[in-house]
């Protein structure tokens, strides 16, 4: 049984891992890099060590810095949190070479979904719907040009090790590709070490919607429903809720077969999402599979009022689930925003201290947060410092709770998000629940920038 368990992760997911760990009587092991000295979770674990310098490639990505704390304390496993070596299944074959268990699924089955073509491939052979495109790297611009004028355009260029919308790009016409293949090859280069590119034919204006599966080692898999997670700026996700207001019932039921699928295919274990894109008719297309839990994990929980952490850890244990499909039922509506260290308008990071924090309470108010009063939040990492979780019997209600808990909320000594999110959560759409992977672009953008004007 896992007695310690070491967070290979910093913020508030670490935090969350704590709290959880707590509960469960397990112990806790921090590791930090020089930047993060005074954090919280370095305050809250049982111990703490620190692992390098502030940049990730010498602290928080160290792999085998990252090992030899875990041997050093004795810790019997570790959880990787999300982003960082989550789906590095590099790190994972590493923690299985050790005898250390890795709180995820096995190393092959990351890496098959590391690869956005190979997860393409696999998808296709489970029977899950995908969307139209290439399932080999592009070799060349002018191979680009070809297929992607056989498809059509509207395309998008994706690279295949992609993640957080890095190397991903919506091309309109034939003379965007050629400077757009070589610039985000490069990127993809540069962020992930991988350059292959692929296209997929380009889906107007579509919902992201995602499900939520655990599944254990006893051939039980389990879909926690899903998320709505299509308030994106830069492709990436700042609002997310559970359920999705968008689908219907019959297309949910759908969506979660589909999920169960594609996890029962790949020989899935632990907690895991399996993201689609929803057109306007309600058609669903694989979009990818994250191999760990997920930033909006919250939300799900809230509905479902299953700590997933603790699903996680009893998974790694060896234990079966105790529940099924049709024994797990939600409860009322969540939605969760992301309150970035960044500037509104421009979404530039805001380093800085922070001299102030007062966060609103209240019913149906949850916090997952990395600071306090006092903290520095640096350049060095994801400017993401806490999550606004609310939850309600009506979606109606969630929305009114969040947006006065948005209003009571007060940091000071840094730019936020807050003004972008009030703004965002108040908009028609959004209240409407019809919110699309545009909307920032379509009703967020062009009001600031009419302001600058």
């Amino acid at each position: 049984m896992i007695s310690k368990i070491l967070i290979a992760n910093r913020g508030e997911i670490a935090r969350r891992i704590i709290r959880t760990c707590q509960k469960m009587n397990i112990q806790t092991v921090a590791v930090y890099s020089e930047a993060d000295a005074n954090a919280l979770h370095v305050k809250e674990a049982d111990e703490a060590f620190e692992i390098g310098k502030p940049p990730v490639a010498l602290s928080y990505l160290n792999i085998e810095k990252i090992i030899e704390v875990a041997k050093e304390t004795k810790a019997d496993a570790i959880h990787p949190g999300y982003g960082l070596l989550s789906e590095n299944a590099q790190f994972a074959k590493r923690c299985e070479e050790e005898g250390i268990r890795f709180i995820g699924p096995n190393a092959e089955v990351i890496a098959s979904m590391g690869s956005k073509l190979e997860a393409r491939k696999t998808m296709q052979k489970a029977g899950v719907p995908i969307i139209e495109g290439i399932d080999v790297p592009l070799e060349n611009i002018e191979e680009a040009k070809e297929i992607a004028n056989k498809i059509g355009f509207p395309i998008m260029l994706k690279a295949s090790a992609g993640g957080g919308g890095i190397g991903m790009q919506r091309i309109d016409r034939e003379e965007e590709l050629e400077k757009a293949f070589e610039g985000n090859k490069k990127r993809a280069e540069s962020f992930f070490g991988d350059g292959t590119m692929y296209i997929e034919k380009l889906i107007e204006n579509p919902h992201h919607v995602e499900v939520q599966i655990i599944a254990d080692s006893h051939g039980n898999v389990v879909p926690l429903f899903e998320r709505e997670c299509s308030v994106q700026r830069r492709n990436q996700k700042v609002v997310e809720e559970a359920p999705s207001p968008f689908i219907s019932t019959s297309t949910r039921e759908k969506m979660l077969d589909a999920a169960v699928q594609a996890a029962k295919h790949i020989g899935y274990t632990n907690a895991g999402t399996i993201e689609f894109l929803v057109d306007g008719d309600e058609n669903f297309y694989f979009l990818e599979m994250n191999t760990r839990l997920q930033v909006e994990h919250p939300v799900t929980e809230e509905i479902t009022k299953l700590d997933l952490v603790e699903w996680q850890i009893h998974v790694a244990n060896g234990a079966p689930l105790t529940f099924t499909r049709e024994s797990i039922k939600k409860h009322g509506h969540a939605i969760e925003v992301r309150i970035y260290a960044e500037n509104p308008k421009t979404f530039f990071p805001s380093p800085g201290t922070i001299t102030e924090l007062q966060l609103p309470e209240g019913e149906g108010i949850r916090h997952e947060i990395a600071v306090e009063s006092g903290s520095a939040v640096t350049p060095f990492y994801d400017p993401m410092i806490a999550k606004l979780v609310v939850w309600a019997e009506t979606r109606e209600i969630a929305v009114r709770r969040l947006t006065d808990a948005l209003q009571q909320y007060k940091v000071t000594g840094i730019e936020t998000n807050i003004p972008m999110l009030l703004e965002v959560v108040q908009k028609q759409p959004f209240i409407d629940g019809m919110t699309t992977t545009s909307f920032v672009n379509d009703y967020y953008l062009p009001q600031i920038q009419n302001v600058k004007n």
